[in-house]
C-alpha cells in the first residue's frame, strides 16, 4: 500500500476515534459559544458547562449530546483522509532525502499547509454542526415566528441553499481558515515536538502508546489556546440567520461579542473545548499511528 493510501486510510481511522470521544464536548461548545446575550437583569440561558449537559440531557436525553454528529461522521472520513494525506505529501516535498524525519518547523509548515486545505471541508460540515447543536438556544425564537426547525444534516443544507443558495454553506470560510491554518500548524508542531522531547532526538520511531497518547493530547490543547477566539467568531457567523444577520463579517462579530460580552466573550465554552481536546486528539494520534503501522 503507498505512502497516500495509508495517511488515508489512517486519517480516517483517526477522525473516526475523534468523533466518538470528542462530540459530546463540542455540542457543549457550540451551546455556550451561541447562546444569545441575556437582556440586563436577566440570566443566560446555560449557567456554564455542566449546567449546559445537565439541560441538553433533561429535554433531549443523552442522544441529544450527539446531536449533529450526522454531518461530521458523514464527512468524517474525506476531512482527516485528507488532513493527514495532504500532511503527509507536505512531508514529502520538505524531507531533504527519504527517511529523514522533519524538523519541528517543518511539521509546522506542514500541519499549516493541510490546515488550507480542509478549510474547504470543514466549513460547511462545522456550519450543519453548528447550526443543528445551537437549535435548542434557537427554538424559542423560532417558534415565535413559526418557523419549523430543521431536522437533521440534510434538511439544514436544504434549509440553507433554499435562503441563501449554495455559497451559503460556505458561511465563515475566512474564521475556518483562520482557525485551522494556524491551529493544525500548532497542533501537528507540538505533537512532533513533544514526541522528539520524549524521545531524546528525532527518531521516534520506538515511542509506547503513552508517549504518543501525551504527545497527542498536548497537541490538541495547543490547537485550541492558539485559535479559540477565531472559532467562537466562526461558530456565530455560522449559526445567524441569513435573512436577519446580525453580523455582516467576521470584524463585526468580533467587535459585537467583545462590545456585549466583553474579551472573556471570546471565551465561551473554552471549558468544554478543552476538555475534549486531549482525549479527543490522543484518540486521534494514537489510531492515526496504529493504523499506519498496521498498514506496513
Amino acid at each position: 500500500m503507498g505512502d497516500v493510501a495509508r495517511d488515508l486510510t489512517a486519517g480516517t481511522v483517526g477522525g473516526v476515534a475523534n468523533l466518538v470521544v470528542g462530540h459530546p464536548f463540542d455540542t457543549i461548545k457550540v451551546k455556550l459559544q451561541s447562546q444569545p446575550t441575556p437582556a440586563p437583569g436577566q440570566l443566560p440561558k446555560y449557567a456554564g458547562a455542566i449546567d449546559a449537559v445537565k439541560q441538553t440531557i433533561a429535554a433531549e436525553g443523552p442522544r441529544g449530546l450527539y446531536k449533529g454528529m450526522g454531518a461530521p461522521l458523514a464527512t468524517v472520513a474525506a476531512f482527516n483522509a485528507l488532513l493527514f494525506s495532504v500532511r503527509g505529501q507536505m512531508e514529502a516535498l520538505l524531507r531533504s532525502e527519504p527517511g529523514v524525519p522533519l524538523t519541528v518547523k517543518q511539521q509546522v509548515v506542514a500541519g499549516a499547509g493541510a490546515g488550507i486545505a480542509v478549510s474547504f471541508l470543514a466549513c460547511p460540515t462545522e456550519l450543519i454542526k453548528c447550526r443543528l447543536q445551537a437549535q435548542s438556544s434557537l427554538a424559542e425564537a423560532a417558534a415565535a415566528s413559526g418557523v419549523a426547525l430543521p431536522k437533521g444534516p440534510i434538511d439544514v443544507a436544504k434549509h440553507v441553499v433554499r435562503d441563501a443558495g449554495a455559497k451559503g454553506l460556505f458561511k465563515g470560510l475566512v474564521p475556518t481558515m483562520g482557525r485551522e491554518v494556524p491551529g493544525n500548524a500548532m497542533m501537528f508542531g507540538v505533537y512532533e515536538a513533544t514526541k522528539q522531547y520524549l524521545a531524546g532526538g528525532p527518531d521516534t520511531s520506538n515511542l509506547g502508546r503513552g508517549s504518543q497518547i501525551l504527545a497527542g493530547g498536548l497537541a490538541g490543547a495547543a490547537f485550541w489556546l492558539s485559535v479559540y477566539p477565531t472559532d467562537v467568531v466562526k461558530s456565530v457567523i455560522q449559526v445567524d440567520d441569513y435573512k436577519k444577520p446580525r453580523y455582516s463579517g467576521s470584524l463585526d462579530a468580533l467587535r459585537k461579542i467583545v462590545a456585549a460580552d466583553g474579551v472573556k466573550g471570546l471565551y465561551k465554552g473554552f471549558g468544554p473545548a478543552m476538555a475534549r481536546s486531549v482525549p479527543a486528539n490522543a484518540a486521534t494520534f494514537v489510531a492515526y499511528e496504529i493504523t499506519r503501522s498496521a498498514l506496513g
